[in-house]
């Protein structure tokens, strides 16, 4: 015999040893080697199989759902959400901004009426005949007076 050959398997084992071969124990090893394999098997696609549906805190917190078969496969739908949440957060400070603005604007318009208003009643009591009168009784040097005659009216002959 030689002692460098391995067996690979039972029967070359026997072979090897001149024992006859045992079908159970042949068997046995089996069911060992494909229990062990669909282990493997089981441990390697673990990850990948589909998650149950209770859904716990524990689970979500843990970040186990963000593993799952779901969530990998709506992928483009999870990132179009949060590309429309990131749009209308960005809309809403916008607006909040051109509100801000318009209400800052508001403030200026009344205080320009009220300055407007204030600047037409100075003008009109300016520009009243009384105060006019006064004004010119107490400026001496002032040629103008009010006259005594009513205003007539001069007619011209058209040509």
């Amino acid at each position: 015999m030689n002692d460098n050959v391995q067996p690979t398997n039972p029967q070359e084992e026997a072979a090897l040893t001149g024992q006859p071969e045992a079908p159970e124990a042949e068997k046995e090893q089996e069911r060992v080697a494909d229990t062990f394999k669909e282990a493997i098997q089981e441990q390697a696609r673990e990850d990948e199989q589909p998650s149950s549906v209770n859904f716990t805190l524990r689970k979500i917190l843990g970040g186990d759902i963000l593993s799952g078969e779901l969530i990998r496969s709506q992928i483009w739908l999870i990132v179009l959400i949060v590309f429309f949440i990131i749009l209308y957060i960005s809309n809403r400070y916008s607006v909040q901004k051109d509100l801000l603005e318009i209400d800052r604007l508001n403030i200026q318009l009344k205080d320009m009426k009220h300055k407007a208003l204030s600047s037409s009643s100075q003008l009109t009591e300016k520009c009243r005949e009384s105060h006019v009168l006064e004004m010119l009784k107490n400026n001496q040097d002032s040629t103008l007076k009010m006259p005594n005659q009513p205003p007539y009216i001069i007619s011209v002959p058209e040509e």
